[in-house]
């Protein structure tokens, strides 16, 4: 756990600068597609949740370098998924992350906001390590080398 958590903070320190680098719509969309992932790891998102992760993608460093009212309009879209089917929001969700299965750099961007994310109310609980675990494993990530 210990490493994991120290794993966390190094990335954090420099997502920044990664999502500077990556910053296109294709990467936004599957970094929001992740947080609504996330969001929705223990299978609802109450409005609570909602404004939890709106809250975070407002004020995420990582995150500022994008639109924050596209940012906010693409969460919605996956809420929406979510809400009217698991399934297909989940799937709607993967397809979008999964673009960047031949990027692995990109991919671990990817998977380093979802856990800052999921331990943004510091609890990192195991359905959201489940939910990063299955992110890197569609991205061709190994799960092990984040301590999912």
């Amino acid at each position: 756990m210990s490493s994991f958590k120290s794993w966390l903070n190094s990335t954090k320190q420099g997502l920044e600068e990664q999502v500077k680098k990556f910053k296109n719509k294709d990467f936004m969309d599957a970094v929001v597609a992740g947080c609504a992932l996330v969001a929705f790891a223990d299978g609802s998102i109450d409005e609570a949740e909602k404004n939890k992760m709106a809250g975070y993608i407002n004020l995420s460093q990582e995150l500022k370098v994008f639109d924050m009212a596209e940012v906010i309009t693409r969460f919605n879209h996956y809420v929406a998924n979510f809400e009217f089917s698991p399934e297909i929001g989940k799937q709607e969700a993967l397809k979008a992350i999964g673009k960047f299965k031949a990027k692995p750099d990109v991919g671990r961007v990817i998977v380093g906001v979802c856990s800052a994310i999921g331990s943004a109310d510091g609890n990192f609980d195991d359905q959201e390590k489940r939910v990063v675990a299955e992110i890197c494993i569609v991205l061709g990530l190994n799960p092990g080398e984040f301590n999912l």
